[in-house]
């Protein structure tokens, strides 16, 4: 296997809901909801500069497509990461998402490895981490 990550799906309770979170409070670049001839088949995907596609599918159709029991969702399974130039951009970062309807788990401040970063959660309670690290350049 080579490694590399090209699509992470997070699975969604209400996929107009989570559209509406990414794209219009967050204002992630998307085509919107395609998909939706198929049974099942209804998906949300949004390129991620950098790095791998972010979809959205209902968590009932992943569960279906992957051949496994659906359960309850779990917030500290994982977070998603999202990298920034400046302390100030986390702050601008964590704004909008509350705006959007975030949850803020843990605001914005300096962490013990010299960065700088919060915490919120979608509306499906899937956690993400805005940082900046002083160590790591960011480049377009």
């Amino acid at each position: 296997m080579q490694p590399r990550l090209n699509v992470v799906t997070i699975a969604v309770a209400d996929l107009n809901h989570s559209l509406r979170f990414y794209r219009d409070g967050l204002g992630l670049d998307t085509r919107g909801i395609v998909g939706t001839e198929f049974q099942d088949g209804a998906i949300v995907f949004i390129e991620m500069k950098g790095g791998p596609t972010l979809a959205l599918y209902p968590r009932a159709a992943l569960a279906k497509d992957a051949r496994i029991a659906a359960t309850p969702p779990s917030a500290a399974e994982f977070s998603l990461g999202h990298l920034v130039r400046s302390k100030e951009e986390v702050d601008a970062l964590m704004r909008t998402a509350a705006q959007a309807g975030a949850v803020i788990t843990d605001p914005a401040h300096t962490r013990f490895w010299g960065g700088y970063s919060g915490y919120f959660q979608d509306p499906d309670g899937h956690l993400w981490e805005v940082a900046w690290n002083p160590a790591i350049t960011i480049v377009d």
